[in-house]
């Protein structure tokens, strides 16, 4: 299942939003269910950010929005959300040979 969140912020806003982001995915990531999360900042529009999480399944991603903590950790990023729809289920996927480039953020083995 995916979570996909657009974030629209005020200009003098935008540039902290990562670090917001980071808080909330963090506390996202300590649940059960939790897969993985990508953020990123539009390039022809640096105001709008996205933050695309994957998940297990819908009642995974809804139990941990729900978790005291992550909410507490959450709502900064959430306050600047997009109201539109976020969970969608997915149908097809594919690993590409650019799984590995830069930009990504590594994990400690």
């Amino acid at each position: 299942m995916l979570a996909v969140t657009r974030h629209r912020l005020p200009a003098g806003e935008a540039d902290g939003f990562a670090a917001v982001a980071r808080t909330a995915v963090e506390a996202l990531a300590a649940r059960p269910g939790f897969r993985s999360a990508r953020v990123g900042r539009a390039l022809e529009e640096p105001t709008l950010w996205v933050v695309m999480q994957e998940w297990d399944d819908v009642g995974s991603y809804r139990r941990a929005l729900s978790a005291r903590d992550v909410r507490v950790a959450s709502m900064p990023m959430y306050v600047s959300a997009v109201a539109e729809p976020t969970a969608y289920e997915l149908t097809l996927g594919f690993d590409g040979p650019g799984a590995g480039r830069p930009g990504r953020e590594a994990t400690a083995d």
